[in-house]
């Protein structure tokens, strides 16, 4: 018979070894999944919802994300999703004080940030904070060059892939000599400077620019200057409002019809709604979406229109849909919203939705997608409202968006530098 102190040995040998097994078990246990950090998945909409860019992005963007939420079933991971909005009035600092009011108070994603200005504020504040940003209306192709960020994602277009497109092929057809009227923010300064690149590349010659105030009225003397440079190709490096009134007022001024062609290097359908065919015609652009592309773009935007006031989406608007649809996913699949991770799982993910087909996300997160280079109907071309455009070329995605190793990305190995 074992005495008292035999038992109070074994007993203690006993739950040692238990503690030592169970230690063990739980090295080799899987952690469990991070989870939602609150009660609610955030989605902020900054964008321009009075402005120049307004009709293209700005109260549409909301209905898209909207969208794209229910969609979804209004919940992620059980818990329910929340958009907020509010506009940054084209100004960088209204934008970056929105942002981080936002991010300090828990939003978890913002979304759109039309403006170049105001998109590259808000990139350095989501670095900082470690927030994502999903920049699907600014132009800048910086965003994926000097100012890259392991917490941002470009997603439709940039300067480059617009300068690949439309400048290209302006070129091409005999379009050697360009003036440029460029808006005077990062936006206008970088697509000026990539379609000037291309431009010469292609042999030709940038003759002269002027810079414009956003939101300019009167371009009569800008299109003065540009009608005596002699210039073969009058490249509008702007959008939106101050598109729309360049190309209205070069008609007027019989630019066109003097035999000097209008390059509008960045043009919405939006915009053509508003110009209307009889102005606008014969422009060539480059978009990365329009609603009459196949069956499924006709349906979503049919969508979009019952919800927006009959108005077909822009590229941006139907970028803002996929965008969040895509961020969703990731957290869905990566079981969190943690920043880092998500953002990891959305890169490993490839994209295929209505707008895009066989999309990836580079290390330095630009969305790589087919471009499209359309020219805008004629009147008598067109079958009925919202009918503008032909289409004229694919533009693989490697061919229109600017090589990774080219763009002096920090998160990218072997940078040029």
């Amino acid at each position: 018979m074992r005495t008292m102190a035999s038992r109070g040995l074994a007993a203690a040998l006993g739950a040692a070894l238990a503690a030592m097994a169970g230690g063990v078990a739980s090295a080799q246990a899987p952690a469990s999944p991070p989870k939602l950090s609150g009660d609610v998945v955030r989605i902020g909409v900054l964008s321009d919802m009075t402005g120049p860019s307004a009709d293209s992005s700005g109260p549409g963007a909301v209905v898209a994300v909207r969208m794209a939420v229910e969609d979804f079933g209004g919940k992620v991971l059980g818990k329910p999703i929340e958009v907020l909005q509010a506009d940054h009035q084209n100004k960088a600092d209204v934008g970056a004080g929105i942002a981080r009011r936002w991010y300090d108070e828990g939003v978890d994603v913002i979304v759109d940030l039309t403006n170049s200005a105001v998109s590259l504020a808000v990139q350095d504040l989501a670095r900082q904070k470690e927030r994502l940003a999903l920049h699907v209306s600014p132009a800048s192709s910086d965003l994926t060059g000097r100012a890259c960020s392991p917490f941002g994602l470009h997603w439709t277009y940039d300067t480059y892939a617009l300068a690949s497109g439309t400048a290209a092929a302006v070129t091409k057809q005999g379009g050697k000599s360009w003036f440029f009227l460029t808006t005077d923010y990062a936006f206008g300064h970088a697509l000026a400077r990539d379609a000037g690149d291309v431009v010469k590349r292609l042999g030709g010659t940038v003759v002269g620019e002027l810079r414009h105030p956003l939101n300019t009225p009167d371009f009569s003397s800008y299109l003065l200057q540009a009608q005596a440079s002699k210039a073969q190709v009058v490249g509008l490096a702007n959008g939106s409002g101050d598109t729309i009134n360049a190309i209205k007022q070069a008609r007027e001024f019989g630019l066109t019809q003097a035999g000097q062609k209008l390059a509008a290097l960045l043009l919405f359908i939006s915009d053509v709604h508003a110009i209307g065919l009889e102005a606008a015609q014969g422009v060539m652009l480059t978009e990365a979406f329009y609603w009459d592309q196949n069956e499924e773009t006709r349906a979503w935007s049919a969508r979009f229109a019952e919800r927006f006031n009959g108005r077909k989406p822009s590229m941006l608007q139907a970028g803002d849909y996929t965008a969040v649809t895509h961020y969703l996913r990731a957290i869905e699949k990566a079981g969190t919203d943690d920043a880092a991770t998500v953002m990891a799982t959305m890169k490993a993910t490839p994209i295929s939705d209505f707008m895009t087909k066989r999309g990836f996300i580079r290390q330095d997160g630009r969305v790589m997608r087919d471009m499209y280079l359309y020219q805008v109907k004629s009147p008598a071309e067109s079958k009925g409202p919202w009918d503008y455009y032909k289409v004229l070329a694919t533009i693989p995605a490697e061919d229109a968006f600017r090589p990774m190793e080219k763009g002096n990305c920090p998160l990218v190995a072997g940078a040029a530098k």
